[in-house]
This record gives C-alpha cells, structure tokens and sequence, in this order.
C-alpha cells in the first residue's frame, strides 16, 4: 500500500496542534470551575465543571486517535483508517451521556432535597465569565478550523464546546439566582445542563453514523452530472460513494463512444477523476469504463 501523502502528514499535525492547544485551554476552564463549584457548593457550576471536563478528556482521546487515522492505507485497511476519527467522534458521546446523568442524578436530589442559598462572591463570578470568554474562543477557533481541516473529531468537540457557552450562561443566571435567594434556580439550571448534553450527543451521532454504516457522502445526482460534463462522456451510472467530509471515496460507471482507442478512452477517464476530485472534493475516484 502507499505511504500517507505529505498533504495527509500536514493535515494529522496540524490537528494534532490545535488539541493540544485546546488541551492546555480547556484543563484551565475546569480548573476553576471546580474551584468555584466545590467552594461554593453549586450544584451547576459543578455540572458545568463534569462537562467542560469532558472537553479535555475528549482532547487526549483525539490525540491518540488522529495518530491512528492517519496511518497510511495497508492490507487490512485499503481505504485507510480516517473512520477511526470518526469512531472518536462518536466515543464523546459516551462521555457526554455520563457527565448528563450525573447532572441529572444530583439536580433531582437536590430538588428533593429542598432549595439551597448559594454564596458566591464577585470575584466567583468574574472567574465564571471569564471560563466563558475563553469557551467562546475555543469554540469558535476550533470550528472554523475543524472545517479547514476537514476534521469530524474536531468539528465533533466544537459542536460540544458551543454547548459549553450555553451551558455556562446558564450556570452564570442560576448562581447570580441562588446568590439572590432562589434556591431552586441552582437545580433547575442543572437540569436544563442535562438537556443540552443531549442535544449535543444527538448532533454528534447523527453525524457519525452515516460514515461508519457506508451512507452515501456524495449524492449520486451530483457525482453523475459532473461526470456528464466532461467531454466524451455520454452518460454515468452505477454510482456510489462513502467515507466522510474531506475524505470520501467514489465508483462509477462511465459510458464512451464505442469507437473510442483504449487510450482515449482511459484520457476522459482521467478527466472525469480530477474533475470530481476538484469539484466535490472527493479524495478518490475510480472509474469504469464502458461501450455506448
């Protein structure tokens, strides 16, 4: 099999530098929150802290995975291991279902429990907005360059990043609540936490599966009318396609004049791969060919 192609190389390295860089951000967003949490017993901000943590274990498992996705193809795996990315885009799923149950779990005992007057100071306070701060910035760098990369484990931890920002206004409302006297705010805030976990894991399996189960990464309708715009292409057919964004693979089927030499024919068969892998941006394209 090939060696991985240099693009390929530049790719694993540069996202194996932006987690660690996420990395070393998000280790110090839980640092305080779990200072802020165990020091004023919220409830919330705790949750918030169990969340954001999965942020950073998320980004030690990427690590390790990006390493695997990026071997090159061999003999048991002819079309490389880019699904090992996604099977670590799927794997935060499971982290964010522990994190939601445990939110979950404490919030209706503390509802049962009765309500609880937080004490934060300002300066608690402060140090939450400014955990917000930086998950607004992480989120935001890690999406855009999710999608310069074409990254669906970096794309995967953006989209639970972006669920950070929300959760943590949400935690920022309960404590300044709590602080306020309404005791309940602290519990039911915890709970809305619980719901974005949910969101969020529906959002990364709903674009995880389709890659591991081989749904189409291409639509067939788009595959075949680039094809028939190539010069000696009277039609496309028996189209398929599979992988994922960035690195997707396609078969098809062309038909050429019957009269065409071997080598002509094998010319528009050429064009019809570049052009897809420009167009569509397919990472691999293989074409038959076929008689009027």
């Amino acid at each position: 099999m090939p060696p991985a192609s240099r693009s390929e190389r530049d790719r694993t390295v540069q996202v194996r530098r932006v987690l660690l860089g996420l990395l070393v951000a998000n280790v110090a967003v839980v640092g305080a929150k779990f200072v802020i949490g165990l020091g004023t017993g919220s409830l919330a901000v705790l949750g918030d802290a169990v969340h954001s943590s999965v942020d950073a274990m998320n980004n030690v498992l990427g690590l390790a995975v990006i390493t695997i996705a990026a071997r090159a193809p061999d003999e048991d795996h002819p079309y490389g291991h880019t699904k090992f990315e996604t099977l670590g885009a799927l794997a935060i799923v499971i982290f964010l279902s522990i994190s939601g149950f445990e939110v979950v779990k404490g919030a209706v005992a503390r509802l049962l429990g009765g309500p609880v007057t937080l004490d934060i100071s300002d300066l608690q306070v402060g140090v939450i907005l400014g955990t917000l701060a930086v998950n607004t910035a992480v989120a935001r760098y890690e999406a855009r360059r999710g999608v310069e990369l074409d990254s669906d484990l970096l794309l995967a931890d953006a989209a639970h990043t972006r669920a950070d920002v929300y959760v943590t206004l949400g935690v920022l409302a309960s404590v300044l609540l709590s602080r306020a006297g309404w005791g309940f705010a602290d519990p039911i805030v915890a709970l809305a936490v619980a719901g974005v976990v949910v969101v969020v894991a529906w959002g990364i399996v709903a674009r995880s599966v389709p890659v591991l189960v081989d749904q189409h990464a291409v639509p067939a309708r788009a595959i075949r009318s680039v094809a028939e715009g190539v010069d000696g292409v009277a039609s496309a057919y028996a189209i398929r396609s599979r992988g994922s964004r960035g690195h997707a693979f396609a078969e098809l089927t062309i038909a050429v004049d019957r009269s065409a030499t071997v080598e002509s024919a094998h010319r528009i068969a050429d064009d019809v791969e570049l052009r897809l892998q420009e167009q569509l941006r397919l990472h691999e394209v293989l074409v038959h060919i076929e008689p009027c």
